[in-house]
């Protein structure tokens, strides 16, 4: 199934959900928030049994959201607006700006391209949707702080060694590496998977 702005793609139980707006750096508007929330919940109703998100082309993930028609986050980001009992891994391929870099973070796992980088910069532009705040209780506190107080660029490597993505790889090899992590997921017992996806008070 393609949407304009949002692809998704059923390969071996693996749902590869793309953002599908290149020209725009794959930024988020209305209508690819409303596409993106339309195919987690595919995802979840669906026999695949763990989800891709990546974005088309080779500039971006995604710039975040559109400036020129801004669109609230947390409904298309998983276990905060919608409910997703499947796994779900992103695939950084490129720059992974502001809201992006929210949705990232609340994907289960993370495999980026060694070129791709990510930035918070909402500091500087003056909006924030509040969501990144919990980055403090996936990566170590000041380095989540000066990622999203400061507004520099992190590189993929740096991700990779304050433990915020699981791989960094050559970008030809990102898409393989994505989908072997899917498939093993897609593999293992779904209500296993569903019970150590759920919150529960102590974490």
């Amino acid at each position: 199934m393609t949407h304009n702005t949002v692809s998704y793609e059923s390969r071996n139980r693996v749902a590869i959900i793309t953002i599908n707006r290149p020209e725009k750096m794959n930024a988020i508007s209305p209508a690819v928030g409303e596409a993106l929330r339309s195919a987690l919940q595919r995802l979840n109703d669906s026999d695949d049994g763990a989800g891709i998100i990546t974005g088309a082309g080779e500039r971006a993930f995604s710039a975040g959201a559109d400036l020129d028609d801004s669109t609230e986050m947390y409904p298309f980001i998983p276990g905060v607006g919608i409910t997703v009992d499947k796994p779900i891994v992103a695939a950084v391929n490129g720059l992974c700006i502001g809201g992006a870099l929210v949705l990232v973070q609340f994907c289960d796992l993370a495999v980026m391209a060694e070129d791709a980088w990510f930035s918070y910069p909402e500091a500087k532009i003056g909006f924030t949707g509040g969501l990144i705040t919990s980055l403090a209780a996936r990566i170590p506190h000041k380095i989540a702080m000066e990622l999203i107080l400061v507004g520099d660029q992190m590189s993929a490597q740096r991700a990779y060694e304050v433990g915020l993505v699981n791989r960094v790889v050559p970008r030809e090899q990102l898409m393989e590496t994505a989908m072997e992590f899917a498939g093993k997921l897609a593999a293992n017992a779904p209500l296993v998977m569903q019970t150590l996806k759920r919150p529960t008070p102590d974490r």
